[in-house]
């Protein structure tokens, strides 16, 4: 697993070798940051989560923003995700915290502009942390929301203000990237 463009583009990143951790693959991520682009998507400030390797705020860092904060509740992945910050030359740019996607939405005490949320598959999507979020104040008019999920799951087309613009598919992985007032498909 590397970092696939800007600063950083070759980086290799850690990934522990815990069983319930998923790495976005690099195809996958390199066709969601190319999405991402074609939206006008702004990088900054970053949320990665359920982080696991921190791979994908990691890659926003690399492509321009200019912090991202990294919410992961396995303590070995914390310190993963600390060493590939460092490894790449962002640790001044990126903050761990190590606690639940859940309660990460009533902690953090800002807005983003975009969210990635890669969510075990086993959480129902509709039942699970994004219809919280998108009703969070985590979120505002400008924020961007990526959702990786497997692709016989896929998320509902709208969830509060914020409209589904892209589906992605690679194989099992789906990622539905989400917007306020939406998008094309």
């Amino acid at each position: 697993m590397r970092v696939i463009a800007g600063k950083a583009k070759g980086h290799t990143l850690k990934c522990p070798k815990i069983s319930r951790i998923r790495p976005t693959a690099d195809r996958v991520r390199e066709a969601v940051f190319s999405a991402l682009a074609s939206l006008g998507v702004e990088w900054s400030p970053t949320l990665d989560l359920y982080a696991g390797t921190g791979a994908m705020g990691i890659e926003a860092l690399s492509r321009g923003a200019e912090e991202a904060d990294f919410v992961e509740r396995n303590a070995t992945c914390c310190a993963i995700i600390k060493e590939n910050l460092k490894a790449t030359g962002f640790a001044e740019k990126g903050r761990v915290y190590r606690m639940e996607a859940r309660k990460a939405l009533c902690t953090l005490d800002r807005q983003y502009g975009l969210i990635f949320l890669d969510p075990p598959y086993a959480e129902d999507i509709e039942s699970g942390v994004l219809p919280l979020l998108v009703a969070s104040p985590l979120v505002g008019n400008e924020t961007t929301i990526v959702v990786e999920h497997r692709n016989t799951t896929a998320p509902s087309e709208t969830y509060g203000n914020f409209r589904m613009a892209k589906r992605l598919r690679h194989g099992d992985t789906c990622v539905s990237i989400f917007q306020s007032g939406g998008g094309a498909n």
